[in-house]
């Protein structure tokens, strides 16, 4: 088969494949969330369909997640809480964090279908506890399965009447592995084949320019699928490309934790621009430098290396994060003092413990007087409870009094700093590849990391849009290719 080892931006024309080892009405790419979720939909529309899977696995980067899905809008846990929430109030709020270039159509659906959603994962086996964690966490170590997981309690996009919309599934500790256990099983009780160690590498395409099926391996030996109604590409993110993250989204580069796994490499965005389609918000992220827990360091300031603050510390880790990579340069330091200091659960170092504020500044190299500015200042306002400048949550202002006193090391290449990237191909709400002038790709989807969904801003992120909009999304389009007019190839070969 000539040119079926290329580039994966490279098609394969049709004419090269000379018979088919497998035909599918729907071939998806990548067996996560999103590539789960359209499988079981698809598979239980009545299509026939194979899950391509690259590694021995299916799981993805959700398995390796806290397993925070973000759900609102009345679901029974919120109720059960004895929180009110309404589809507005939720769709208002996801507008805000989905970011200025999301689509809206993207989040009135996600909106407007949440408690179903919701409802669809307890179908699948996915227990959540009636249980409301009242404490600022990226995410619960306990079973208690409702948070809030955004701003929603802090400026610039608190609520007016906020609710807590982080749901995790009943376990202690990680729960994204349970989360995609059930999504696996759900597959093969839907009836989808799936074949692992598969490495999709090229599209196939016919002579009008159709993506007709895919090109793989397995252990090294080459499979062409037919695709009969459609291809879906889930195939993750480009977290693990450099060269991708150097071209794009270069400030990622100073991420030491992929929020992903070997298999975001880009891939799956490459395959789809090799057959016309968009690849948009390249260069947006998500950043997390946790420092916190201990939520009593939100009661510290964050400073760069001038001694300025630059954010509300309160502010959902994806904002702070994001403050300390564009505002601080990648110098940050949390300064606290003994009574709010305690280890952080990412493990941060203490760049300096001093007596004074003034020997805290001198240790940490700072221009003279600036930190010690700074922090007298603070401690006046805060003792008045105001923070006219970063609006901090009144809850949270305290002065810094309690010697001695610490700076917690938030710099770049000293710290923990995960990242993932947000941007990926243009498609419509129910997955249709576009291509620059917003016109469908005849036979080609996208879902998840490798499709540019929900989210668009790592800097007005909450945790659990990534899983809700892969889940969600790839529902949707795993209904829409199973709908899809079939193609049947000219030449008829006969299935090997």
């Amino acid at each position: 088969m000539s040119g079926s080892g290329g580039h994966p931006a490279r098609p394969l024309p049709v004419s090269e494949v000379p018979a088919w080892d497998r035909v599918h009405d729907v071939v998806i790419v990548g067996h996560g969330a999103a590539g789960g979720a359209a499988a079981i939909e698809a598979a239980q529309a009545g299509a026939d369909v194979v899950v391509l899977e690259r590694m021995s696995r299916g799981g993805g980067a959700t398995a390796l997640s806290t397993g925070l899905v973000y759900f609102g809008g009345g679901t029974e846990i919120q109720k059960a809480c004895g929180f009110e929430d309404s589809v507005e109030a939720m769709q208002d709020y996801v507008e805000k964090a989905a970011g200025a270039q999301a689509d809206p159509e993207r989040v009135r659906l996600y909106c407007e279908n949440s408690v179903e959603h919701f409802e669809w994962f307890r179908a699948l086996g996915v227990r959540f506890s009636p249980r409301f964690h009242d404490h600022k966490v990226t995410h619960p170590l306990t079973d208690d399965s409702l948070v809030y997981t955004g701003n929603e309690l802090a400026w610039p996009h608190a609520e007016p009447r906020p609710a807590p919309r982080g749901h995790k599934p009943a376990q202690e500790g990680e729960a994204g592995g349970a989360l995609m256990e059930a999504i696996l099983a759900g597959t093969d009780q839907a009836g989808a084949a799936v074949v692992n160690d598969c490495m999709v590498e090229r599209l196939v395409v016919d002579e009008a320019g159709r993506v007709v099926g895919v090109f793989a391996r397995v252990f090294g030996e080459s499979l062409t699928v037919q695709a009969r109604r459609g291809v879906l590409l889930a195939a993750g993110g480009f977290i693990a490309n450099k060269e991708m993250l150097a071209q794009h989204a270069p400030d990622l580069l100073v991420c030491n934790y992929q929020v992903g796994t070997a298999a975001d490499d880009g891939r799956g965005i490459r395959m789809g621009v090799g057959v016309g389609a968009e690849a948009v918000n390249m260069s947006e992220g998500l950043f997390i430098n946790s420092y916190y827990p201990p939520e009593s360091h939100l009661k510290g300031i964050l400073v760069d290396g001038n001694g300025q603050r630059f954010v509300n510390e309160d502010a959902y880790v994806g904002r702070t994060s994001d403050a300390m990579i564009r505002k601080a340069d990648g110098i940050a330091f949390l300064i606290v003092d003994d009574e709010i200091y305690g280890p952080t659960q990412a493990l941060h170092k203490l760049a300096a413990v001093e007596e004074t504020i003034e020997a805290l500044e001198r240790a940490l190299e700072m221009p003279e007087g600036s930190l010690v500015h700074t922090v007298a200042r603070y401690n006046e306002l805060a003792e008045r409870g105001e923070d006219p400048w970063f609006h901090k949550t009144a809850r949270w202002l305290r002065p810094l009094s309690a010697a001695p006193f610490a700076a917690v090391d938030c710099r770049v290449g000293r710290s923990i700093y995960g990242g993932m990237t947000l941007g990926g191909l243009a498609a419509t709400a129910t997955g249709e590849a576009l291509n620059p002038d917003g016109e469908p790709i005849v036979g080609l989807y996208a879902a998840g990391r490798t499709a540019a969904g929900l989210c668009r801003e790592g800097r007005t992120y909450a945790s659990g849009l990534s899983i809700g909009d892969a889940t969600y999304f790839g529902r949707l389009a795993g209904r829409r290719i199973a709908a899809a007019e079939p193609w049947s190839d000219p030449r008829r070969p006969p299935v090997k």
